[in-house]
């Protein structure tokens, strides 16, 4: 299935064209040029959604900390994994969807790292080393302010395992030598515990709601309670906007639900009037 978003290919060329735009975390690296516009080719990205699909467990990557690792360490069998691929010295892009990611994250009652979700950013760049994720997670779990024990793992490697990767997500990419960027879609790939391609999200900007939904939905309703499973069921996921909407048939459902208790809650109190006043 081939799902082509306009807004995340324009958002990336509008993004790179518009440093001065961007909320950068500390100690982002600007290189020279970052303001300048992007070659033609630079905007043929996209995103092929693989929904359904299972990721290789064995792609070969380094965290943060220098520690090599899989792919499939991150997949547990048990919590949904939420993936995003950057790379940490983009100059604008990344960074607006880093931080507004970070923003979302901090806006959800769950942590990554809990019994509900993990999250990975995988850098597209195989010039990238610890040495580089490392700052730029530590400035992110600033940000988040949920302590430094947060699941979300940076992650590097080589040129192979990182296409192979973006392959497998249907996610595209391009390299501009005379600016020395890359240009890619702003999405978020949803990953279920044991590594089958579920949901994407797309965007600069993320609503935590989405965030919650699309882990649920990855999970197969493994992750979340009871109410969270219902307000999902009043929300339909919008392939042409990349997003959650209201469900109308959905909402009728919960409205009438909530109806048939309203009702049924007056005529107890009614039935009890009855028999005190009989009695």
């Amino acid at each position: 299935m081939s799902c082509r978003i306009p807004a995340a290919c324009l958002s990336a060329a509008l993004a790179f064209g518009s440093a001065a735009a961007v909320r950068a975390a500390p100690g982002d690296v600007r290189p020279a040029g970052s303001n300048q516009a992007l070659a033609p080719a630079m905007t043929a990205i996209d995103v092929d959604e693989h929904l359904g699909l299972d990721v290789d467990r064995g792609l070969s990557f380094v965290d943060h900390t220098g520690k090599r690792v899989t792919l499939g360490d991150y997949l547990d069998g048990k919590r949904p994994v939420l993936v995003t691929m950057n790379y940490f010295r983009c100059p604008v892009l990344c960074n607006v969807q880093l931080n507004e990611l970070t923003d979302a994250l901090a806006k959800l009652d769950w942590t990554a790292g809990d019994e509900h979700f993990r999250v990975l950013t995988v850098s597209i760049d195989p010039r990238e080393t610890p040495e580089v994720a490392g700052p730029k997670r530590q400035n992110h779990l600033n940000s988040l302010g949920r302590g430094d024990d947060v699941d979300w793992a940076f992650l590097t490697g080589d040129a192979l395992n990182i296409r192979l990767l973006a392959a497998q997500l249907g996610i595209s990419y391009t390299y501009d030598p005379e600016q020395d960027q890359y240009a890619h879609p702003a999405v978020i790939a949803f990953l279920s515990p044991e590594g089958k391609i579920a949901r994407y999200v797309y965007g600069l900007s993320y609503n935590p709601s989405d965030l919650k939904f699309g882990l649920i939905e990855a999970s197969e309703g493994r992750v979340g309670t009871t109410i969270d499973r219902l307000i999902l069921s009043c929300f339909h996921y919008d392939a042409t906007l990349g997003r959650y909407g209201p469900f109308a048939f959905g909402l009728m459902r919960i409205a009438g639900a909530v109806t048939v208790l309203l009702i049924g809650t007056a005529l107890l109190v009614y039935w009890r009037r009855e028999r005190r006043a009989t009695a």
